[in-house]
């Protein structure tokens, strides 16, 4: 029963598939920070300019 269980590596699997999908979380959530205050620098330069 030990030998199977440290055999069983289906835990480390599902743990690396964890980390995967939080490291591209963690790059969308910069992207997507970073193009928010973009778009927020343009949106007040176009309204200064209409007013």
């Amino acid at each position: 029963m030990l030998r199977r269980f440290w055999a069983d590596e289906t835990a480390a699997t599902a743990i690396e598939y964890g980390l995967i999908a939080a490291g591209i979380s963690l790059a969308i959530i910069a992207i997507v920070n970073g193009l928010g205050t973009r778009l927020s620098t343009k949106f007040t330069a176009i309204n200064s300019s209409l007013n």
